[in-house]
């Protein structure tokens, strides 16, 4: 169904309340071609009913010759901002960018956070931002993990599929997604709703089964048969399976950088808004696929870049797999059972006594 004008205003203005942006304060609307209309029309409306300045920067298209996809995250790191130092000083001069394009992966997106800009992500179509508008719960549900992932030194992943991968942590930090920028020098993404971080280079070891059923990004769709992935001293180091697994190893060949292979950041989703079923419904290219990044139980990992985090993986190749029906545990102690958060009877998340065996 159409989002109304005045729904998606009514969207923007609660998330940039969420976000504290206050009259007299000045928002940078980052924009490309591929920036919704509807989106960007209603931002403006939003911005200047709170009383903000508001400036547009409009970059043009970028990396077309690089990428296999139209799709933002095909190719990572390099932006249509890349070497635009007057369209930066831009950015690094307000107190709001609401970013409509994507400078995810890119150093210059770390330029501006580090100035103590904000930056709010929203890329998916309307709808789905005005189904999944971030909330105060969100943000609590997400802060409590946090708490268990940050005290951990171990995840360890499980499944009926025959995945069992290890992750050692605590060398980098959390990536904390609930949909709003409440803090200086913040970056986060509407909608969203899950945790993660980055584990110990060259240290994770183990077996990950992608099953069928689980999503992989940046294609959005979905897996039809199983493929296996070996993971040794934190690099895949074999695909085994059938056309899937074909399809896989055809695709990151094409980067020609054994980085492509390394473990990214590896969490869960929290979101019990967002919906694993959601995919099959859009035209792929219209979606950045959020609801299988976000919803509740999920296992969320990624190949690739962890530059952003500080470390030294820079490869232009980032691939997320949400996937469903895992067992994800800190230190031996659960979060999530068989795809189920774990939770206390009034709703709300908490760590088991014993690790459930698969």
């Amino acid at each position: 169904m159409a989002v109304t004008d005045s729904a998606m205003v009514d969207a923007w203005k609660q998330v940039l309340h969420l976000s504290q942006l206050q009259s007299g304060q000045s928002v940078v609307i980052l924009t490309d071609p591929n920036t919704n209309a509807q989106t960007l029309s209603t931002a403006i409306i939003a911005c200047h009913a709170i009383g903000a300045t508001v400036t547009r920067v409009d970059l043009p298209a970028a990396n077309a010759e690089k990428s296999l996809s139209r799709d933002t995250t095909s190719y990572v790191g390099t932006t249509a901002l890349t070497g635009n130092r007057s369209a930066l000083a831009a950015l690094k001069a307000c107190d709001l960018v609401l970013d409509l394009m994507l400078l995810l992966f890119s150093p210059e997106q770390e330029e501006i956070l580090l100035g103590g800009t904000k930056i709010l992500l929203a890329v998916e179509p309307p709808e789905i931002l005005v189904r999944l508008i971030p909330t105060l719960e969100d943000r609590t549900a997400v802060l409590a993990a946090a708490e268990r992932l940050g005290a951990a030194r171990t995840m360890r992943v499980t499944s009926r599929a025959g995945t069992d991968v290890t992750f050692p942590l605590g060398s980098y930090p959390l990536l904390k997604e609930y949909g709003f920028v409440d803090e200086p020098g913040r970056w986060d993404h509407w909608p969203s709703g899950f945790l993660a971080t980055w584990p110990t280079d060259h240290a994770s070891e183990g077996t990950i089964v992608l099953d069928a059923g689980d999503v992989w990004t940046p294609w959005k769709t979905y897996i039809r048969d199983p493929i296996r992935l070996t993971i040794r001293k934190g690099y895949v180091t074999d695909i085994a399976g059938d056309l899937d697994a074909d399809f896989l190893k055809d695709y990151m060949s094409f980067f020609d950088d054994p980085d492509a292979y390394a473990i990214s950041h590896v969490g869960w989703g929290l979101q019990k808004r967002a919906r694993w079923s959601v995919l099959g419904l859009y035209d792929r290219e219209s979606t950045l696929g959020m609801d299988a990044r976000s919803f509740a139980g999920n296992f969320l990992f990624s190949l690739g870049p962890n530059n952003e985090v500080g470390g030294t993986n820079n490869s232009a190749c980032h691939i997320d797999i949400p996937m469903r029906n895992c067992t994800v545990a800190l230190d031996g102690v659960p979060v999530v059972v068989d795809g189920t958060l774990v939770e206390k009877s009034d709703g709300t998340t908490e760590q088991v006594q014993e690790i459930v065996t698969v």
